[in-house]
């Protein structure tokens, strides 16, 4: 399997977005302060530059521009040209192979869709959070499911890679509403999917919401809960799921006043779904017996501080010293040691399903 690409940030911290969202602290997101002045052509040009003087292991592997933090195709028209006029002197001579960016549903049209394309864009993500109407009505997102339908649709139509973000936990939402949400989001086949856990921001709207008692943050068990039954439904349709919670920063943590954050939230999923799996296949068995997993996976089999063994061994399902790695397993399965060529995967219900996909 290719490696995946090199990808060299440039943040136009909320630039191009309408209004602010009731969760946003756009700044603390990124890690970008306020008061940051907009990117320039030069200063776009600086950053890829020292990006591709660094020294790699791999000096084949694929490099991409990828435009964070705002929604690129809401900007002015001419200074959205402007900056993607200054990595085509990287795309002509192949030292940068693709650039990729985000931006919002509504703000995807024919004319901007020929635009990226001309330009070398490939890949485009849709910041669509929910496709519960109620739900972006009272997150002040400023867009329709209709308005996702149709910009899948274009970029599709365009041949570009298109990605789905998703949240969980807004206002409104329940647990009924953010399934919905997943399936119609498998409905659009998007190539891929980010799952961001909803978190309180200081001087959001949401924490203002959440200090009046009309908004109760979502915890990090339910948030850890959703974000795996989203991940399964997703890996039975063959969507992968490329990122599950939100990138760490000390800005970030700082800001944070509660909701479902934890640095290594997509570990804490992953894991989950193993104690799940183990357990269900110790619980057949009806025997105390051993596990193997593959040795990539021993550390998300054993969860954090050995809890989900712990767990195994109190319920009586598992031994001590009952896990075994196994070289040559199928990376995101479980196996009974008694038969190990049995293998539940453990984003699929089924048995022998053997089909797992990585993040």
């Amino acid at each position: 399997m290719s490696s995946s690409p090199l990808v060299i940030p440039l943040f136009i911290t909320h630039r191009g977005c309408p209004h602010r969202c009731i969760f946003c602290d756009q700044h603390a997101i990124t890690a970008i302060g306020a008061g940051e002045p907009d990117l320039s052509p030069a200063g776009a040009r600086e950053s890829i530059d020292l990006w591709l003087a660094r020294p790699r292991k791999d000096p084949t592997r694929k490099v991409q521009v990828a435009f964070y933090g705002g929604s690129f195709t809401a900007m002015a028209p001419e200074y959205q040209r402007e900056l993607l006029n200054a990595v085509q002197p990287y795309l002509n001579d192949g030292r940068i192979a693709a650039i990729r960016l985000s931006t919002r549903p509504d703000a995807v049209g024919p004319e901007t869709v020929a635009l990226l394309r001309e330009n070398g864009v490939t890949v485009v993500e849709l910041g669509v959070q929910s496709l519960q109407e109620k739900v972006l009505a009272a997150s002040r997102r400023g867009h329709t499911g209709a308005d996702v339908a149709r910009a899948v649709s274009a970029l599709r139509q365009a041949g570009m890679t298109v990605g789905v973000q998703l949240m969980i936990g807004l206002p409104g939402d329940t647990t009924a509403d953010f399934i919905d949400t997943v399936k119609k989001t498998v409905a659009l086949a998007p190539d891929f999917v980010r799952l961001y856990p909803t978190v309180v921001l200081q001087k959001s709207g949401l924490a203002a919401l959440a200090a009046a008692g009309k908004y109760t943050p979502l915890t990090l068990n339910r948030g850890v809960v959703l974000a795996g039954r989203a991940k399964k439904i997703f890996a039975s349709k063959s969507i992968p799921v490329v990122r599950m919670g939100l990138q760490p920063s000390l800005e970030l943590e700082s800001k944070i006043v509660a909701g479902a954050y934890h640095p290594a939230f997509g570990e804490l999923v992953i894991s989950r779904l193993f104690f799940k799996t183990a357990r269900r296949l110790l619980a057949a068995a009806q025997t105390r017996q051993g596990i193997t997993v593959a040795p990539e996976d021993e550390s998300a089999m054993r969860g954090q501080n050995n809890k989900n063994i712990k767990r195994l061994i109190g319920l009586d399902f598992l031994e001590e010293k009952g896990l075994k790695t196994v070289p040559g397993q199928p990376r995101f399965t479980v196996s009974l040691a008694a038969d190990s060529t049995f293998f539940a995967d453990i984003f699929s219900d089924a048995e022998n399903g053997c089909n797992a996909l990585k993040m």
